[in-house]
């Protein structure tokens, strides 16, 4: 975009064009191109416009506000589907977690990306087919194949959400990474609400309790239900219509835990020698070993999307590349470990399906990493890092489908 931005500094209706294209990719590269631009009357109307900071929050136009006022109050109803037909709350909550909120958020993005008719319909076939399939499919709540399709039909449901905020420029990898930094994004937000419904509980309930009334039990069964159904989209809401709100709170965090991560990674690799415990013999230990794994790569593909925000540091560069590279390490041992317990122990849904799983993140990483140190030895530009990042995510989102629906059948729903 820089050389567009370039060819048509003096074309206000391109400029505007191009902007209202991407508004965040605009910002980013025309933030980069202002200090050769700075003293040119337009591109300094455009420094101010762009870098302009409200001192107020916007609540959006009231059409939008009652929208998204309706479609909490829908989440948390659905919510409390459980109770108001007496299914069994285990079961509907394990199914159903991402039909919750994540169909309201992809309606929002829908609406506000005036989507075509044939990609709503492509969207609402595959959220109506998961709906169905889940559903229905045998299994306790102890079936591993039935854990593993609800875990991993959440993902793709994300990935939808994805293609609903992506609307007609899918094959636009900046607007993927704009998705992964809505994300990030979204999460500290949400985070905040949440801390500040806690306190908001505690306090309602202590006032109560202090005049004699328990409403403890009426308080958390509706308003805590409704509130934790409504916080993603109000989360949402806010980060659309408030970019500013999180957009220099989600850098100083990633700055923040990426070295901090970096060392206890370090320390906990070398204190795993000393433990006594390994992930070759202990299940459980493999387990957390997986999910400290999908924490670090998500922490990772979060920070090369906010570092990218601003003009390159070179320290952060190489942070990146180190945790990279001791999380391909600390992957390596995964997989080995898995391979190990199905040479041991025999094929398994869950070694199966994390050991694609596993397969796929250390592909990624390996090429993120080379993608970084090309970056750090200044032979690439941060954007190739990204693009490794994005392209990846439809090859997740086919290992999903396939766990998701396959693999009931093939193991016999066990």
């Amino acid at each position: 975009m820089k050389d567009k931005i370039l060819e048509n500094i003096d074309n206000l209706k391109e400029l505007e064009r191009l902007y209202r294209e991407n508004k965040l990719r605009f910002k980013l590269e025309f933030n980069q191109l202002y200090p050769e631009l700075a003293g040119d009357k337009l591109a300094d109307c455009w420094n101010e416009r762009l870098n302009f900071e409200s001192q107020e929050i916007s609540w959006g136009s009231r059409t939008d506000l009652v929208f998204i006022i309706l479609v909490s109050l829908l989440a948390g109803i659905i919510a409390k589907l459980p109770a108001f037909l007496n299914f069994d709350p285990e079961q509907f909550y394990m199914r159903n977690a991402g039909f919750i909120f994540l169909p309201f958020l992809c309606v929002w993005f829908i609406w506000k990306q005036q989507m075509q008719r044939s990609r709503i319909l492509i969207i609402a076939l595959i959220m109506l087919s998961g709906l169905v399939f889940i559903n229905f499919l045998p299994g306790s709540q102890n079936s591993d194949t039935l854990i593993l399709s609800c875990i991993h039909l959440a993902f793709i449901l994300w990935l939808v959400l994805g293609f609903s905020f992506l609307g007609k420029n899918h094959d636009d990898y900046s607007r993927r990474i704009d998705f992964l930094k809505y994300n990030g994004d979204l999460a500290v937000i949400t985070a905040i609400i949440l801390i500040a419904g806690a306190i908001l509980t505690g306090i309602t309930i202590g006032l109560f309790t202090l005049i004699g009334s328990d409403i403890s039990r009426i308080y958390q069964e509706y308003v805590a239900v409704f509130g934790l159904a409504a916080a993603p989209i109000v989360g949402t809401y806010l980060v659309q219509t408030n970019p500013q709100l999180v957009g220099k709170v989600s850098p100083i965090i990633a700055k923040l835990f990426t070295p901090l991560v970096l060392i206890t990674l370090v320390f906990y690799l070398f204190a795993i020698l000393f433990s006594g415990k390994d992930p070759y013999n202990d299940r459980d230990f493999l387990m957390i070993f997986n999910l400290l794994l999908i924490g670090v790569m998500a922490l990772i593909l979060f920070s090369v999307a906010e570092t990218s925000r601003e003009i390159k540091n070179r320290t952060s560069i190489f942070v990146l590349l180190a945790l990279s590279v001791v999380t391909i390490v600390v992957n390596g041992i995964a997989v080995s470990a898995i391979l190990f317990r199905i040479s041991a122990w025999g094929i398994t849904p869950n070694r199966l399906a994390v050991l694609g799983a596993n397969l796929l993140i250390l592909t990624n990483l390996i090429l993120v990493a080379i993608r970084i140190f090309k970056s750090a030895t200044k032979k690439s530009d941060l954007s190739d890092v990204e693009k490794v990042i994005v392209r990846f995510l439809p090859i997740y989102g086919i290992w999903a489908v396939v766990v998701t629906f396959l693999f009931p059948f093939i193991f016999g729903f066990r």
